[in-house]
């Protein structure tokens, strides 16, 4: 037997949630494990159950849909289910997982599942191939503002320290997301990811060219035109992961 796909449902309407989870019920490999009226009840399931899969609605009181991913430190599988479509193509333009439009149809629902499976599959065949803590094709949840962005890790160029914000670069984006550098330096792979100073992290796969600099430190050029410097202290590990 296939292992279930833990999921839970996130809306504040009860009749939708029920609607919802009657439809799910004719797809055996999901197993609804609890449901979340609001943002902090969800925050507190999500982070004591670990579900692969969430259906998130946007428009909640209080606190909506992309607050909750905001705020969460574990991360699912996100599919939202919303009434508005506006919000929908606002939260997808940088290719999120998927999103429905009420009313829910089982056939939507049907094709949604298929690619949250095909994404499970294919991070299963990844972690069979590498023990790195984010693979380069993870994809993580930024939200600047009204603008949000599913980005995978292997386009983002530099993450760097803005007081107590983190401006991550990926293609012409900047967006901020209120995280230390540290907490996102222990979930980054340190074969890729590299800390070149006290305020910058820097993907390796994006350096272009490598210049010693003043004091024992070095100067790297990154493919995007960016240049920064590994500080004296961080030179001898740089040195060492890249072969010079």
């Amino acid at each position: 037997m296939s292992k279930k796909i833990k999921t839970i449902l996130v809306d504040d309407e009860r009749l939708a949630r029920q609607e919802l989870k009657y439809l799910l019920q004719d797809f055996p490999d999901i197993q609804v494990i609890d449901e979340a009226e609001n943002v902090d009840d969800a925050l507190e399931k999500i982070h004591r159950l670990q579900p692969d899969l969430i259906f998130l609605d946007i428009e909640m009181p209080e606190k909506n849909g992309f607050d909750l991913l905001e705020e969460l430190e574990y991360l699912p599988k996100v599919v939202f289910v919303t009434a508005y479509n506006q919000y929908a193509i606002q939260a997808f333009e940088a290719d999120a997982l998927d999103y429905i439009l009420k009313p829910t149809k089982s056939e939507r629902v049907a094709k949604t599942l298929d690619k949250v499976r095909a994404e499970i599959q294919q991070e299963k065949m990844s972690a069979l191939m590498s023990e790195s803590k984010i693979t380069q094709d993870k994809r993580i949840f930024l939200k600047d503002g009204d603008k949000c962005y599913f980005v995978k890790l292997a386009d983002v160029y530099m993450i760097e320290s803005v007081g107590n914000y983190c401006r991550f670069h990926f293609g012409t984006h900047r967006p901020m997301i209120h995280r230390s550098l540290n907490k996102i330096q222990e979930r980054l792979d340190s074969s890729v990811f590299f800390r070149a100073n006290r305020q910058q992290i820097i993907n390796t796969e994006y350096i272009a060219d490598i210049e010693s600099y003043y004091k024992g430190g070095m100067k790297v050029q990154l493919t995007t035109g960016f240049e920064l410097e590994i500080s004296t202290r961080n030179s001898v590990s740089f040195k060492e992961m890249m072969g010079i």
